[in-house]
């Protein structure tokens, strides 16, 4: 059986995070939105629960050891990486964050079996988005 995967980030203004994830082509489940927090769907078995900072803080302050939300605007606390059929495709991921409002993050990184790229969304949390061929690595591949 497939596990699931949920990612919990915390945001700043989740209208202006839906709009931008909506541009680049996510869609959220209704069932898991509200005003302080919708699901936004990876894929079947992923999806990123994008939570309002007030609401992330009541996750993280019933642990053991109370914790802070990160500032992003000044460290990295993950790095989120999906994959796309095609570099063209990342090509074209990149420039719809770039023009919905995310920021740059690293150039693209082209090893020749995979093809990468990044960008920041509107809270500064890093996307990474990435082509590899279905053969794999060539096994003198370095990374």
């Amino acid at each position: 059986m497939a596990r699931q995967l949920f990612v919990n980030l915390p945001v700043k203004d989740l209208d202006k995070t839906v709009e931008f994830f909506t541009a680049l082509g996510f869609s959220f489940n209704p069932d898991f939105t509200d005003e302080n927090a919708t699901c936004m769907i990876v894929n079947d078995d992923a999806f990123v629960m994008l939570l309002v900072e007030s609401y992330f803080k009541t996750f993280t302050s019933k642990t053991f050891t109370s914790k802070a939300v990160a500032d992003v605007s000044g460290a990295a606390e993950v790095i989120m990486s999906f994959s796309l059929d095609s570099r063209e495709a990342v090509d074209e991921l990149i420039r719809k964050a770039l023009t919905a409002g995310g920021a740059p993050s690293q150039e693209a990184q082209d090893y020749g079996f995979m093809y990468t790229h990044s960008f920041q969304d509107p809270d500064g949390h890093l996307w990474e988005v990435f082509w590899m061929d279905p053969a794999g690595p060539p096994k003198d591949a370095a990374l």
